[in-house]
């Protein structure tokens, strides 16, 4: 018999019921399984999960573009580490390499140097325009590169300002606008102001983790303590304005290019950015010379005059203390070799010359951002050291004790050192000081600070460096921070004509650089209109990292004499050969109508005159305390500019092991 109405009704009640209890405990379940799980996650685990066995990288490609040979070296540095870590990987000439094979490249490491104004160095040239020309074109697309992964360590020079590494930046951006994979940020070195030994060996030791599979995706050690970009590995997205922001963050921490001993980026802590310097400084402003410039100017001779300042015992110096023979100064000018002391109140530098005779140890900087020391003090310590030095010589064989009493006395002080004097702010009361002691002065400028030159008091001679005739050469010679450099340079030439005092051109010939450019030389002369040209060829002080020069770049004195004589033709008879002084390969060209009476030559100064002049506050002329040249100085004298006085002193020159005696 079928259940009635009243029991169906009771059965499909009981059914709901039950099925909504076990809804109920279901759900229940669900969610206490769900709290469960997360509060596992919360508790680590006692059982650690095996580590996974890292998987080596394929071989890398090394690539190098060098101009002075540093990236170079580094390059053949990071391949002898590969080579240790298993992963062979010989540095080639990046000019050798063909883009096109970028594709199936699986890892690339590339070292390079930032060339003009902010490009790719020559040999990098054909990359840099693929890449730019590639990231570019919308038909190559994102992924064209995806199968590759890459580093880029730069090396430049903070002076240089917002082109610091940009090539190397540059082909960062590149590269992953094509879809590269960025697996160790961009490693910035500075050859001036960073510790580029040390950022290099950080770059390295992140590069040989990502080789050995230790750190693929680049989270090593934090960039920006250690001279890196910080660039996401994974990410492919990049802002020009990145970059700007950290330039004002490294602006407006100063973190200076020239602080050799500082770190190569500034970092922010607590909300400041700290550039991690080391050399002090008070309230707020810091020493020019670092413990590391201080350590590799002593090593040369120099001894360091308070936070900025230098002085140094001249070669020359030495020589006329034993009677044989002074400097082209002395032929030229009449100084007192035995009594000259060389020193600069300046130690920065705006120009990198590739003939510079100190190899680029000190500072370089556009503008003074240093503790400033006292100009008195300056002098008072600068004279007391130089004295040290000149009673270091008593008992050397052929010291004559009437020279070393003499030289304990300076008479004469060259502010051409190293650096750029003229920089110092307190120059003219330092020059000043100088002159109150009856110390003439011979003050060397780089030829970039025109208003300086304008703004500087009589001195005894001032000089500017005249390197280079053209735009381009002088770019290559000087190698200058500025970006109006050659602006700098004219207004600075200029600035010569309206001085009374005695001015001078100072022309530094290197053969394959600037011999070639006399017309241009010759048109430079109406613009200053200096009293005297010196004319000598460069002096080669050793190979560097730092520049190419070789002996091959040092004219001889006959090829100084040819281009002097051709110069002063050129000048139209406004200028003549003088003298010459054959030891220094130095020709001196002076103006006719001033320093020429009744066919005498008068290049000397009459010390005891300038003195008389300055010191009486009233304005004088370059005519008023010149002297009669003796004939032994004079161009074209049997005695070639040498002191007849003088005792000629010859080294005997040993070349290799076959060199005989007699």
């Amino acid at each position: 018999m079928p259940p009635s109405p009243a029991a169906t009704a009771a059965s499909a009640t009981t059914h709901l019921a039950l099925l909504l209890v076990l809804s109920s405990s279901s759900l229940f379940f669900l969610y206490k399984s769900i709290t469960l799980r997360r509060r596992l996650r919360r508790i680590p685990s006692s059982t650690p999960s095996p580590t996974p066995t890292p998987t080596p990288a394929a071989t890398p490609t090394l690539l190098y573009a060098s101009v002075t040979g540093t990236s170079k070296d580094l390059a053949a540095r990071l391949s002898l580490r590969l080579t240790d870590a298993g992963a062979p990987a010989r540095a080639t000439d990046a000019a050798a390499f063909d883009p096109d094979d970028l594709p199936s490249v699986p890892l690339l490491l590339l070292v390079l140097p930032t060339h003009d104004a902010g490009a790719a160095p020559p040999d990098a040239a054909f990359l840099a325009r693929w890449l730019a020309e590639t990231a570019a074109d919308f038909r190559a697309g994102a992924l064209l590169l995806s199968d590759l992964r890459f580093a880029v360590f730069g090396v430049g020079s903070r002076a240089y300002g917002e082109t610091f590494n940009a090539a190397a930046r540059s082909f960062s951006r590149w590269l992953r606008a094509l879809g590269a994979v960025e697996v160790v940020p961009v490693g910035e070195g500075d050859v001036d102001g960073g510790d580029l030994d040390g950022v290099f060996e950080e770059w390295c030791g992140r590069v040989l983790r990502v080789v050995k599979g230790e750190d693929e995706d680049g989270d090593g050690v934090s960039g920006e303590a250690n001279g890196f970009e910080e660039v996401d590995g994974e990410e492919s997205d990049y802002d020009d304005e990145d970059d700007d922001e950290e330039e004002e963050e490294v602006a407006s921490g100063e973190v200076d290019m020239e602080d050799i001993a500082g770190k190569a980026i500034a970092k922010k802590q607590n909300g400041k950015v700290d550039g991690g310097l080391p050399n002090g400084g008070q309230n707020g402003a810091r020493a020019m010379v670092t413990p590391i410039i201080r350590a590799s100017l002593e090593k040369q001779g120099y001894k360091i005059v308070g936070s900025h300042s230098g002085v140094k015992i001249c070669r020359w110096t030495k020589s006329q203390l034993r009677g044989r023979g002074g400097c082209y100064k002395h032929s030229f000018y009449g100084i007192e070799s035995h009594r000259c002391m060389e020193a600069t109140p300046s130690l920065a530098c705006a120009n990198k010359c590739v003939f510079c005779w100190r190899h680029h140890t000190n500072p370089v900087g556009k503008s003074w951002k240093w503790k400033m020391d006292d100009p008195l003090d300056i002098v008072n310590t600068a004279i007391d050291e130089h004295r040290k030095m000149v009673k270091q010589m008593k008992g050397v064989p052929g010291v004559k004790p009437e020279r070393l009493a003499e030289g304990l006395s300076p008479r004469h002080c060259a502010l051409s050192l190293v650096g750029e004097p003229i920089m110092y702010p307190e120059i003219n009361a330092l020059v000043d000081d100088l002159h109150r002691r009856h110390i003439s002065t011979f003050l060397v400028t780089n030829a970039q600070f025109p208003d300086k030159i304008k703004a500087l008091k009589p001195i005894t001679q001032l000089y500017v460096s005249v390197d280079a005739a053209t735009k381009e050469s002088l770019k290559a010679v000087d190698r200058p921070l500025f970006s109006d450099f050659w602006e700098r340079f004219l207004d600075s030439l200029k600035s010569l004509h309206d001085k009374d005092q005695r001015t001078v051109y100072r022309l530094t010939l290197v053969k394959g650089w600037n011999v070639e450019e006399i017309d241009a030389y010759a048109n430079l002369l109406e613009l200053g209109q200096p009293d005297f040209i010196e004319i000598k060829g460069v002096t080669y002080c050793g190979s560097s990292a730092t520049s190419k020069l070789t002996m091959e770049n040092v004219p001889w004195h006959a090829d100084v004499k040819e281009f002097s004589e051709v110069l002063a033709t050129k000048s139209g008879g406004v200028y003549e050969l003088a003298c010459e002084h054959v030891h220094s390969c130095c020709v001196l060209l002076a103006k006719v109508d001033k320093f020429k009476i009744n066919g005498k030559w008068h290049t000397w100064i009459d010390y005891d005159r300038f003195n008389e002049l300055v010191m009486s506050g009233k304005p004088f002329k370059s005519s008023d305390y010149m002297a009669m040249t003796p004939s032994w100085a004079v161009y074209g004298a049997e005695e070639g500019g040498f002191d007849p006085d003088q005792a000629r002193f010859k080294k005997e020159r040993r070349h290799g092991a076959a060199a005989l005696k007699g």
